[in-house]
């Protein structure tokens, strides 16, 4: 498949400005409002909403910059290059969504500020269902290589009351930078899921989250290297927190003085999510009495607030 730089072809340049005449604008204005009328009959009102929104937007992009025919066939072949490379073990819109920071504004818009509820931030693309359980004090890396990093929190709702029995999902890259399902086996490593006990506390044997880069062997990879961006993620580890009669909590914690906090491709950092991972000497004991031998590990606090579950006003998990 031919491989496209994704820029503006000096062979087909956008008219100017003084081209523009009257008529043109006019012609422009009447397909705009064609395309506006032809959902008038449809039933749904929130659909009409987000086509109509959808096609002004995107008039009105394709006016404001002139686009090429040239442009936009590549923007089709791009678009078809995503679509080919997706498939049940890598999600290329995900990605495409995320470093466009589009994925970031509809959590955003979805998941208002409540009281002191912990913030939310992307899902990402490598989320799979039916983790292993395990129980609190267990494994997170399932075998995965890297530095053994513990994990504990607790879990309340914006009342300051504890939860218990909320499911916790947590998954993460392993030191390579490399997902389970990144891999060709059929490994299952890097991802669990447990849940509170009765005082809603929680804790775990991770992983200390190390910087990677998303999957950038493809078209959105492409993309950013056409426009000088960096494939690089800060340092973090996902959350997905349920309970109910409380908000989806969808986020992760980042690691304190990582460099690419400020860089995240995907926009995914905030300000709340940072914490700090205390670096342990190798021989310090763990809080469990587990024996990590010659290596050193590392401790993290994550306390979880649970906003309450409010009609259309959630997370939103792709």
């Amino acid at each position: 498949m031919t491989e496209h730089t994704y820029m503006a072809p000096d062979a087909a340049q956008p008219p100017t400005p003084t081209e523009f005449t009257e008529a043109q604008i006019a012609v422009e204005e009447s397909l705009t409002r064609n395309v506006l009328r032809s959902f008038d009959d449809c039933t749904d009102p929130r659909l009409t909403q987000l086509m109509q929104s959808l096609v002004r937007h995107l008039h009105a992009f394709i006016r404001d910059v002139r686009l090429t025919e040239e442009e936009w066939n590549t923007a089709i072949s791009f678009l078809t290059e995503v679509g080919h490379i997706t498939d049940d073990r890598r999600q290329e819109f995900i990605l495409l969504s995320d470093v466009l920071g589009a994925s970031m504004q509809t959590i955003n818009v979805n998941n208002v500020a409540h009281g002191d509820a912990t913030e939310a931030t992307v899902f990402g693309p490598f989320f799979v269902d039916d983790a292993p359980l395990i129980d609190n004090g267990g494994d997170v890396a399932g075998g995965a290589a890297g530095q053994p990093c513990w994990v504990e929190g607790t879990v309340r709702d914006t009342d300051g009351n504890p939860v218990p029995n909320a499911r916790i999902e947590v998954w993460e890259a392993d030191e390579d930078g490399f997902y389970d399902v990144q891999y060709d086996d059929s490994r299952v490593s890097g991802r669990a899921h447990l849940f509170s006990n009765e005082e809603g506390r929680y804790w775990f044997w991770a992983l200390t989250p190390t910087p990677y880069p998303i999957p950038h062997d493809g078209p959105v990879g492409r993309m950013l290297a056409a426009t000088g961006r960096s494939p690089m993620r800060a340092s973090h580890l996902h959350f997905m927190v349920t309970a109910p009669g409380l908000r989806t909590l969808v986020t992760h914690i980042f690691v304190r003085g990582d460099e690419l906090l400020r860089h995240d491709t995907v926009f995914g950092v905030k300000e709340s999510l940072i914490k700090d991972f205390v670096e342990q000497p190798a021989g310090t004991p763990t809080p469990d009495g587990l024996d990590t031998g010659k290596s050193n590990w590392a401790r993290a606090n994550f306390d979880i607030i649970l906003a309450p579950a409010v009609a259309g006003n959630h997370s939103v998990v792709n």
